[in-house]
Order: structure tokens, then C-alpha cells, then sequence
């Protein structure tokens, strides 16, 4: 009998539906390259993992596909093709495959490769910003939004001065990376996520509340000029507490170690925001509570008593 070429993982095609309204979303409002990018990333990872994979007569797994999906998604969405190419391919090779597979990688996949072309060619990531249509829907009639590629995200426009609104935040006719700007997708997904069991509402909650409180204290003793509404609702907060932070591979499985993992990633997040030269707070800070990972699981375990 044949093997299949993917490995049936019901979990994980849950991600990919819930990512696929957001992924038609981010379309209408950018264009279809947003659409060409997610489809390159998500080629690019099934090939990577299909090459590893055949030599040990095994299948590829369902969730090569959610880190392409992620990895188009997280990054701006005029990126050039060359950057989603070594974004994936990083990510499969050396995230995952190097560790042993699927079910072994200690780190998030999509973000160690989306931090590896962040630090190594930020110029040609930085200048990929791209502003949203006027009017959502008018991208599904073209190929990208402008024919001006750089625009401030929106808590750069706030860090500046300016005002941006809050509706325009919450509904995500903004520029940002193609996943992040609609909330209420991002929202819709989550719940849709934690019914289904697929995600830790443990680890979003936690994540979010902590975001909001550091954010909070900056603000108040004056070091951010970002209220903590526009923290969860102008960045990438919201988009990476549910997607990526959620990972059940590289997150802990204690649930006392799941509060904790999300406390450290909501407040790293800010603070590298707020303080360091990288606006990605919450990438190095998911990576970073990857590391402890492990550590927090063996922490939290009641140690045995010997008789």
C-alpha cells in the first residue's frame, strides 16, 4: 500500500482554517501578492520537509503547510520572492528537520526563519511595508495596493506622534505584515481555536494580559508614548499570542508552566519593542520562551517523595 504523500493531523488543519479567513482578508486589503507569497512559502516548506522526509520513507507532515502559511503571513506583504524562499526553507531546515522532524523542533519554525532573513537582510524586509487599500476589497483587483512599497506600520506612526484610529486598528485596514492588521479575524480565530481544543487559552490569555499590564507601566511612568489599548491592538501582540505562541510543539504542556511561558512572552515583548532597535518584540520573545520551554514543564512537576 502507498503511503500518503501528508501525514493526517486533524490539529493542525484546524490552524489552517482558522488562518484562511485572515489569509483572504489580508488579499482584499494588499493585493494578490500577498496571496503569491503565502503559496511560494507554503511550496517552498512542503518541498524542504518532502526532501528530509523521503529518504526515511515517512510522509510530510500537515504541518509544513501551517509554516508556510505562518511564515507568508508574518512577513510585509511586498517582500521580495527571494526573502520567502530562504525564510522557509530556513525554517524547515534548520527549525525543525535539523531537530529530527516534526514533534521534535524546539523552536517555532516560521519565526525562527522569519527572525533569520529580520537580521540578515533587514534592509530588504524593512523597505517591504506596503499601505493598505482605501477601500477593503479593491486588492482582489490588484496585484499590490501601491506602487509605493515603504509606509510606516501603525505603532510607528503612534511612536511619531500621530494618531491612527482605532477602528481602522481593530477592523485592519492598516499596513502591517498581511496576517496581523485584523484583529477581529485574529480574535474570531482564537475562540474557533480554543472551542476546538487546538489552541491553549491558557497561553493567549496569559500573553495578552501581561503585554497589557507592561505596556501599561511603561506608559505611566512616561518610558512608551503606546497606550496598552494600542499595544494589543496596533502590532503583531494579538496575531502572535494565538498563532504562534499557542505552537503545541514548542510551548509547555503544564498548565502552570503554560501561565508562566505566557507571562514571559506578553512582557518581553514590549519591553524589546519599546527599548531595542527591533520593532519584532514579540518574535524574540516567543524564541526566547522557547528556550525555557522545557525548563518551565520540569519546574512546575511535583518532585517524587521517596518512602
Amino acid at each position: 500500500m502507498a503511503k500518503k504523500f501528508f501525514q493526517k493531523q486533524p490539529m493542525m488543519r484546524k490552524v489552517i482554517y482558522a488562518l484562511l479567513p485572515i489569509l483572504v482578508f489580508s488579499v482584499g486589503n494588499f493585493g494578490w501578492v500577498v496571496f503569491s507569497t503565502v503559496l511560494l512559502s507554503v511550496l517552498v516548506s512542503v518541498l524542504c520537509e518532502w526532501l528530509f522526509e523521503r529518504k526515511k520513507g515517512k510522509s510530510v507532515s500537515e504541518a509544513s503547510i501551517v509554516t508556510g502559511i505562518l511564515m507568508g503571513l508574518v512577513l510585509p506583504p511586498a517582500v521580495p520572492f527571494w526573502i520567502v524562499i530562504v525564510a522557509s526553507s530556513f525554517a524547515i531546515v534548520f527549525a525543525k528537520m535539523a531537530f529530527g522532524g516534526f514533534a521534535k523542533n524546539l523552536y517555532n519554525p516560521a519565526l525562527v526563519g522569519r527572525a533569520f532573513v529580520y537580521v540578515s537582510f533587514p534592509t530588504a524586509v524593512q523597505q517591504s511595508w506596503t499601505p493598505a487599500v482605501q477601500s477593503w476589497g479593491q486588492g482582489f483587483s490588484r496585484w499590490i495596493s501601491s506602487d509605493v512599497i515603504t509606509m510606516a506600520t501603525p505603532m510607528n506612526v503612534i511612536r511619531s506622534g500621530e494618531e491612527v484610529s482605532a477602528w481602522r486598528m481593530i477592523f485592519g485596514n492598516i499596513s502591517g505584515t498581511a496576517g496581523e492588521t485584523a484583529k477581529w479575524l485574529i480574535a474570531a480565530a482564537a475562540v474557533y481555536l480554543i472551542l476546538t481544543k487546538t489552541a491553549s487559552w491558557k497561553i493567549i490569555v496569559s500573553t495578552l494580559v501581561s503585554a497589557f499590564a507592561m505596556s501599561g507601566i511603561l506608559f505611566l511612568f512616561g518610558l512608551s508614548s503606546i497606550n496598552p489599548v494600542h499595544s494589543i491592538i496596533g502590532g503583531s501582540i494579538l496575531f502572535g499570542a494565538v498563532f504562534m505562541a499557542t505552537d503545541p510543539i514548542s510551548a509547555p504542556k503544564k498548565d502552570t508552566a503554560k501561565w508562566i511561558y505566557g507571562v514571559i512572552i506578553g512582557s518581553l515583548a514590549i519591553v524589546i519593542g519599546t527599548f531595542s532597535l527591533f520593532g519584532a518584540g514579540l518574535m524574540f520573545a516567543v524564541l526566547i520562551a522557547n528556550t525555557f520551554a522545557s525548563l518551565l514543564d520540569y519546574l512546575v512537576t511535583p518532585k517524587k517523595v521517596k518512602a
